[in-house]
């Protein structure tokens, strides 16, 4: 069953449900008020009775004075203790009921009885009788016209309830198409973006608060995120494929070189096998770079320690020092206590070492300090530098500085630098000045900031 549907059932049968309750509720209620009202009424008139019996003198008939009481509807009957009627009077209308059976009673009693489908409230009262013998004054009154009444009242309800149940039905279709429409829209957009492969939106009413309304704009923005995260997706494979293709092309050149003419020309061999040899691994750190772009949630897995910023870079330089063999000369101010991911901070500090190595012959200088009450940790080397206008590009990822392709990399590092640092809550800047050399920072929150 669609969802519409069901709202529309649901809604329709709780509605009508509680509509029947209450109803029934207010019939029940209002006939048991009646019938109770009628009893106490029919008590009334025996309690009249039995006081008139006992100012009576001898000299008056008990049936004459019994006729004078009797309900204009009902019956009058006085039972000896023996079960042997010693009177009855009845209302002209109410003759039947001298066929109905009767018996002695030693207490008072107080119901609603029905003879032939017919309501009577009956009392029955012990009382002295003109002899000075306790008998049973019983009196029984039809209820026939309050009978009609509830009858009535019955079909008043149930016609009401019939007419209600339509405004009912429309509104539970309403409500089922009000709460429904949102999400048909975003079932026939995603329809049609599965089938034009094109990214649409739902369009939206006035701008509101209700979640009807949230729920399409946070559709909406899930699509533009999507797009925007196909189109990265898209121009990521292209910068990939680009590069991947330029290793490639060498190696398959390489390779038909040595098939054709590496057995006759053993120093084109030689030749020919370092070629491959460095484009393999120039390769294999493209797609380890790629791969740790691309794997965020086993990539990004965050530890944050504490750490003295002064020793972890004396002992990451030195590190980088006997790898490649440079000059860097580090300065600190003071040791400097920082709350960061002691693993991917020392690759970050890597990546812009290797930027320094590979782009400037001069020795690399390292400093460590605090600006704006937070750690920076700066690399300047004084080599090309980069323009002005290319500065804004460079954590793109594939960005190269064109000036700067011919010294090798794939325009990954700073792109990975600026994600390990986000991670961590931290930030890396570039400032650089062409033709006289680049800082690159690296700026941690302290550990007893807040």
């Amino acid at each position: 069953m669609k969802l519409r549907n069901r709202i529309h059932l649901y809604t329709s049968v709780l509605f009508i449900g509680l509509l029947i309750l209450i109803h029934t509720a207010i019939y029940f209620a209002f006939s048991q008020m009646i019938l109770k009202s009628e009893l106490e009424q029919t008590t009334l008139e025996a309690e009249r009775i039995m006081e008139a019996l006992g100012q009576t003198e001898d000299s008056v008939p008990a049936a004459d004075l019994l006729r004078a009481y009797v309900p204009i509807n009902g019956m009058i009957r006085v039972v000896n203790p023996d079960g042997s009627q010693l009177t009855t009077v009845t209302a002209a209308e109410q003759e039947n009921l001298f066929d109905q059976p009767f018996v002695f009673q030693q207490s008072e009693q107080r119901e609603i009885v029905e003879y032939d489908g017919i309501p009577y409230s009956y009392v029955s009262v012990p009382v002295i009788w003109t002899n000075g013998e306790i008998v049973n004054l019983q009196i029984t009154e039809s209820l026939e016209p309050v009978a009609d009444n509830l009858q009535v009242l019955r079909i008043v309800l149930i016609v009401v309830t019939v007419i209600a149940t339509i405004p009912v039905l429309l509104s539970a279709g309403l409500l089922s198409n009000l709460l429904t429409k949102p999400i048909s829209s975003m079932i026939e957009t995603m329809r049609e973006i599965r089938k034009s492969g094109h990214f649409k939106r739902i369009h939206l009413p006035e701008k509101s608060q209700n979640e009807l309304y949230l729920l399409g704009e946070t559709f909406n923005e899930m699509m533009d995120l999507l797009e925007k995260n196909y189109a990265k997706q898209e121009q990521f494979v292209s910068n990939a494929s680009h590069e991947l293709k330029t290793p490639l092309t060498i190696i398959e050149s390489y390779a038909s070189l040595l098939k054709r003419r590496g057995k006759k020309q053993p120093e084109l061999f030689d030749e020919s096998v370092d070629a491959i040899h460095s484009e393999a691994i120039r390769m294999k750190d493209l797609i380890q770079q790629l791969l740790l772009l691309a794997k965020h949630d086993e990539q990004w897995h965050v530890e944050m320690t504490q750490i003295p910023l002064t020793e972890f870079a004396e002992a990451a330089v030195r590190s980088f020092r006997e790898g490649y063999k440079r000059e860097v000369v580090i300065e600190a101010d003071e040791e400097v206590i920082v709350k960061a991911d002691k693993p991917k901070l020392k690759q970050l500090l890597f990546i812009l070492l290797d930027n320094a190595r590979k782009y400037s012959e001069a020795p690399i200088q390292v400093k460590i300090g605090t600006k704006q009450k937070k750690a920076v940790i700066e690399v300047i080397d004084r080599g090309m530098g980069i323009p002005a206008s290319e500065l804004p590009k460079v954590f793109d990822r594939f960005y190269r500085v064109d000036r700067a392709r011919k010294r090798g990399g794939y325009g990954l590092g700073l792109s990975l630098a600026k994600e390990l640092a986000e991670v961590m809550g931290a930030e890396v800047r570039i400032e650089s000045t062409e033709g006289i050399g680049t800082n690159a920072q690296i700026w941690l929150p302290l550990q007893n900031s807040h």
